[in-house]
């Protein structure tokens, strides 16, 4: 793994948990570097970082706040 990809995930607490907790992320980043993006890729699948998610997660709120404003009335 070099240096600039050790750095990275030092620096940001998710990638540093992700890899923790998927430790073959270690094998395949120190046999080809350039999977960092693959890596990435994975970690906001897992972790549902993705837009797509987030505005699912947002639509779902609102639903529920709608449906709590319905009971009240």
């Amino acid at each position: 793994m070099t240096i600039d990809i050790q750095m990275r995930i030092n620096n940001d607490p998710r990638l540093k948990r992700f890899i923790r907790e998927n430790p073959i992320w270690y094998k395949y980043l120190n046999r080809n570097p350039d999977s960092f993006k693959n890596f990435l890729i994975n970690m906001k699948d897992t972790y549902k970082l993705n837009t797509s998610d987030k505005i699912s997660k947002t639509m779902d709120n609102l639903s529920m706040i709608q449906a709590f404003l319905d009971a009240l009335k």
